[in-house]
């Protein structure tokens, strides 16, 4: 082992470890003391490894509890295209399914209506899915319809694909979305319908969504369980 680089070769060794099923996703692995002891390194030098396990994506800490090891099997989601979860459970193969909670016609909350620039008193259809993979609660998805020309959409449809619908059915040329991605403290209803057990914090995406005219068509907010996805993007530099 590396004396100045302790705490780089046991993370090395804990990664390996995890990578090869030695720890599995949801299991502790063994205290500071124990790791201190088996080492033979001080609690510092572990503390340093398992922040280096955190930042990467393999532990998360519960106090309390210690590390967890974390299901590193997450869906990739493209952060710049513009892909409907219909086309992105058709290309990833995923076991997932959609459950409409909310469908109606309403006056769009002043948060919402100051995020779009829309007028005081603006109708919009307010839609509510669950997105389910292998079963659990995974995405809370809240879409709030602006076009006023949109009619009812029935539930089988919204449980199918809205984008095919609208696109192919009613003739919109959805074009491109302006994304903004934070992480937040999870709200009741987060509770309500996602599977989130220990989680205190869960990543909003938030879109408008514009017409290949440039007329702001849809405002959506994707509430996406923490430890289920990994953004993705493709960066080049000019």
């Amino acid at each position: 082992m590396n004396k100045k680089n302790k705490f780089y070769d046991i993370y090395l060794k804990l990664e390996n470890d995890i990578k090869l099923g030695k720890y599995a996703p949801g299991e502790l692995l063994p205290s500071e003391n124990e790791m201190a002891k088996y080492f033979a390194v001080s609690r510092e030098t572990i503390r340093k490894a398992l922040v280096l396990l955190l930042e990467n994506g393999y532990i998360q800490k519960m106090q309390g509890k210690g590390s967890v090891v974390i299901d590193r099997k997450r869906y990739a989601f493209p952060v710049s295209g513009l892909t409907s979860f219909k086309e992105l459970q058709e290309t990833q193969h995923l076991n997932a399914a959609t459950k409409v909670i909310k469908n109606t016609y309403e006056v769009l909350p002043e948060d919402i209506r100051k995020y779009t620039s829309s007028a005081q008193g603006t109708y919009a259809w307010h839609i509510e899915r669950v997105r389910y993979f292998q079963d659990e609660g995974t995405i809370l998805d809240y879409d709030y319809l602006l076009d006023p020309n949109i009619k009812r959409i029935d539930n089988a449809v919204l449980e199918d694909s809205l984008y095919a619908f609208l696109e192919n059915a009613c003739g919109f040329e959805i074009s491109y979305a302006q994304k903004e991605i934070t992480v937040e403290r999870i709200t009741e209803n987060d509770k309500k319908w996602l599977t989130l057990d220990h989680d205190t914090h869960i990543v909003v995406v938030r879109s408008a969504v514009f017409l290949k005219d440039t007329t702001l068509f849809q405002y959506t907010e994707s509430r996406h369980r923490l430890d289920r996805f990994r953004f993705i993007d493709f960066a080049r530099r000019r």
